[in-house]
């Protein structure tokens, strides 16, 4: 069943728009502002940053994409030659249907063997940590010699998914749990509708290591699910999928949530789609940008799609860099920006005033 659910996954993606609808991630209303004397030449721009106590040549990951079918083999292998070759992290996709289904192994053990040195996340859903313990956390991180483990949180997936799981109760308590026992880093990770600042508190309080807010406005999982049930015959939960379609917090919101409540690296994810929008996610607060729904196609094609693609993303974040006068990615993070429309308005309404933001020099539109 796991491998058949997957497998529609991947079709879905391909064959439908899957995007939110109506909310956007935020990041259109935010503005990077320009250096017309950006006193260093391009060349001196350097991409290079640490997360977790590593190096890597970009801030990016590749985000989870698809886990369990035989088809994830040949994606799984272009992701992970893509990593390699760019010294990025890659993000599995949840690992439950091969633990569940042996025969499924070989579409993960394809990713050390094509990328023995990459820095591979693990993946595992929240629900199946709460039920299956520490232990089977540990038996995904062997399967791939991870370096660190994702726990994802999908409270909407689980609710309109057909064969969902919607049993929360004790995540935070089995998370606490798998700080404590895992000697590996931790990540929690939403599917597309964000982390709230009161969650993202809770994540530092509970040992978390590092949060990727997945936020809404990019890949919709009520709308995949909803998708799903449609072709089933289930008009409810179809219905429920297309309603639920825009539900979350915009991506540039939950960065700027995240960061106010607590300490923890970010990374962002959710909608991003350019090395522009990687540059505003930085410039906000985010430490790494996550991307996943646009490299599913290349991935497909080839791992030289995937590296084309992702090479694409990098320049577009050197030049935005080069031009906001950032030479480093740590000095991106002090660059100035602009909060404009109903972004600046949420943040207003939750109390989040600029002046909390340490080291930061931006500055709301006032209308």
């Amino acid at each position: 069943m796991g491998e058949k659910r997957k497998l529609e996954h991947i079709k879905i993606c391909l064959e439908r728009n899957v995007e939110a609808e109506y909310t956007k991630t935020g990041f259109e209303e935010i503005y990077l502002v320009h250096r017309c004397l950006p006193e260093l030449n391009l060349d001196e721009v350097s991409t290079e940053t640490f997360f977790l106590g590593e190096k890597f040549n970009a801030p990016l990951v590749i985000s989870a994409i698809t886990g369990g079918p035989r088809l994830s083999t040949i994606i799984n292998r272009s992701l992970a030659e893509a990593a390699q070759e760019l010294n990025i992290i890659l993000e599995l996709g949840s690992q439950r249907p091969a633990l569940e289904d042996p025969s499924l192994l070989a579409s993960f053990k394809v990713v050390r063997e094509v990328a023995p040195d990459a820095y591979v996340v693990a993946n595992l859903g929240a629900v199946q940590l709460v039920e299956r313990g520490v232990e089977y956390v540990k038996q995904a991180v062997d399967m791939v010699d991870a370096d660190a483990v994702a726990i994802h949180l999908n409270p909407l997936q689980e609710a309109i998914q057909l064969e969902g799981e919607a049993r929360f109760r004790g995540v935070a308590e089995a998370l606490k749990q798998l700080t404590r026992e895992l000697n590996l880093p931790v990540i929690v990770k939403e599917t597309g509708c964000g982390v709230a600042g009161e969650e993202a508190r809770l994540c530092a309080e509970l040992g978390v290591s590092a949060i990727d807010v997945a936020g809404a406005g990019g890949t919709s999982w009520g709308a995949i699910e909803g998708y799903r049930a449609l072709e089933a015959g289930d008009h409810m939960k179809f219905s429920l999928g297309m309603k639920f379609r825009d539900w979350g917090i915009p991506t540039a919101i939950s960065i700027l949530e995240t960061k106010h409540h607590s300490k923890l690296p970010i990374i962002a994810s959710g909608g991003v789609r350019s090395g522009v929008d990687v540059a505003k996610a930085l410039a906000l607060g985010a430490d790494m940008a996550g991307m996943a729904l646009p490299l599913l196609r290349p991935a497909l094609i080839g791992s030289w799609a995937v590296t084309s693609r992702l090479s694409e993303v990098v320049e577009e974040l050197r030049l935005a860099m080069f031009l906001t006068g950032s030479k480093s990615v740590e000095e991106l993070k002090e660059a100035d920006v602009v909060i404009t429309g109903r972004t600046a308005e949420w943040l207003r309404a939750r109390g989040l005033e600029l002046s909390t933001f340490a080291k930061r020099r931006s500055t709301y539109a006032r209308r």
